[in-house]
């Protein structure tokens, strides 16, 4: 009989349209009323793409320097140069001035004359160092934050094994480095309608043939025996295609170019789900010995 665990975390209350908790090994909840703080800044710029970082530090740029750039005209423009009479080359010019000063290059082509202008300018360059070391130490925390890099079958498979069914997935790492006793926590929660109509989830532990190894140089098959202790052994083939499930596994490992644990979170849920298949061979040998590994293989499956 299966055991059903507590709360892991998620909520035991559903409903028909419920979405996934996790995707892509991220979180999909949507947080309301939650108060803000300048250290949500640092983690959000942190954690964001490479694409849109650059493209806030570019506009922040831009947007700053078109700023300064009004401000000197309006000091006047006869504080810097010869005003040429034309508005939008005079402000062209100086929002030049103004990128030589934030960036502290200084060619020396314009200077000002003025106590205001000096001032301000001298304000201007020392924005452009806390900014640009604001930026730096950013750019440095996001190529040094160690990241987990494993990949993860794109299907679960349901076959016969040992005598009886098994359920299985498949995990690999997408880089070349060995990964120091990977261990694997599943939790698989299945959402069935009460008699009063109601949407309720029910939580197992998914007990692995084997959870933890010594490395992992090739794939890894997990294996999920569906015997009388599971929580899917009542389901027909047929219930199983239908079955309102998701599977919750969170990912450890030692990751020995930064000398720490690595965590990564993914999940599944039964449209991933395929029914006599099984995977194929995750690794072969060349003609001088080497073991090959194939990531395109990762997602093979033959039908039985």
């Amino acid at each position: 009989m299966a055991k059903v665990l507590k709360d892991p975390g998620v909520g035991y209350k559903s409903n028909s349209n419920a979405q996934r908790i996790i995707v892509d090994g991220k979180s999909n909840v949507r947080h309301i009323n939650k108060p803000k703080s300048i250290d949500d800044l640092y983690t959000y710029l942190i954690e964001i793409s490479w694409g849109l970082f650059l493209t806030y530090v570019l506009i922040g740029y831009i947007v700053m320097n078109i700023g300064f750039a009004f401000f000197y005209f309006f000091i006047g423009a006869a504080d810097f140069f010869a005003p040429s009479g034309s508005f939008w080359l005079d402000f062209v010019n100086l929002f030049f001035f103004s990128a030589q000063t934030l960036t502290t290059v200084g060619y020396g082509a314009v200077a000002p004359s003025g106590v205001l202008a000096g001032f301000v300018s001298s304000f201007e360059a020392l924005i452009g160092l806390t900014s640009f070391s604001f930026i730096t130490g950013l750019m440095y925390g996001r190529f040094s934050k160690p990241k987990a890099k494993i990949k993860f079958s794109d299907h679960l498979i349901i076959r016969n094994f040992d005598d009886s069914r098994a359920m299985m997935f498949r995990v690999m790492n997408k880089r070349t480095n060995l990964m120091i006793e990977p261990e694997l926590n599943a939790v698989i929660n299945i959402t069935e309608k009460g008699e009063n109509g109601e949407f309720k989830r029910a939580f197992y532990q998914l007990q692995l043939e084997r959870n933890k190894i010594m490395y992992l140089p090739t794939m890894w098959t997990l294996v999920h025996k569906m015997n009388e202790d599971s929580p899917l052994f009542k389901y027909t083939e047929d219930e199983l295609q239908n079955l309102e499930a998701e599977i919750y596994i969170l990912f450890k490992y030692h990751e020995e170019a930064f000398n720490q644990n690595l965590y990564q979170l993914h999940s599944y849920n039964f449209e991933q789900l395929k029914i006599g298949y099984q995977f194929g061979s995750s690794y072969a040998f060349d003609e001088e010995g080497f073991t090959i590994v194939d990531h395109d293989q990762l997602n093979y499956l033959e039908k039985i």
